[in-house]
C-alpha cells in the first residue's frame, strides 16, 4: 500500500520550554537539596518531551493517522468518514497539544497552522501542520 502523505513536524518551542523546565528544577533542586517533588516534577516534564516532541502525520490505506512524539498518543480517522479537508489558522490561545476548542478537538505541537477535517457524523477535528495545503490535498484526493 502506498502512502499519500507522511510529514514529521517537531515542536521545537514546546521543547524548548520543557528543557528550560527542567533547567530550572535541577538548578533549584542542586541549589536547595533534591527534593522528592522535585524530582518528580523533573521526570514528569521529560515524560512530557517524550510525548509530545513531534507530531506525524500519514494518510495511508484508507487512514489519516496522527501520532505524538513516540507514538504512544494518536488518533486515527477513516478517509471513509471524511467529507471535507481545508486548511485553517488557529489562534494563538489554542495552544499546543490536544486541546478542545470551539472548532472541536485540536492535535498540535507547533505554530497555529492546521487542516479542519469533518466528518459524516457532523464532528470536527484540527491537525496541526507546517504543510497545511499538502496536507489538506493529500486528504482529499484520498476521499471517497
Amino acid at each position: 500500500m502506498t502512502t499519500a502523505y507522511r510529514h514529521r513536524q517537531f515542536g521545537t518551542t514546546l521543547v524548548v520550554i520543557l528543557l528550560a523546565g527542567i533547567a530550572v528544577a535541577a538548578v533549584i533542586l542542586s541549589r536547595y537539596g533534591w527534593h522528592p517533588l522535585g524530582i518528580f516534577a523533573i521526570v514528569i516534564l521529560i515524560i512530557c518531551i517524550l510525548l509530545f516532541y513531534s507530531l506525524r502525520v500519514e494518510v495511508k490505506g484508507g487512514l489519516v493517522r496522527c501520532r505524538f512524539g513516540c507514538g504512544l498518543i494518536g488518533k486515527k480517522f477513516l478517509l471513509a468518514e471524511i467529507i471535507e479537508a481545508q486548511p485553517v489558522i488557529n489562534k494563538w490561545y489554542y495552544g499546543w497539544g490536544i486541546r478542545l476548542t470551539p472548532h472541536g478537538w485540536l492535535f498540535n505541537v507547533s505554530g497555529r497552522q492546521a487542516v479542519e477535517i469533518t466528518l459524516r457524523s457532523g464532528k470536527k477535528y484540527r491537525i496541526g501542520t507546517d504543510e497545511p495545503e499538502r496536507l489538506a490535498d493529500a486528504i482529499g484526493k484520498n476521499l471517497r
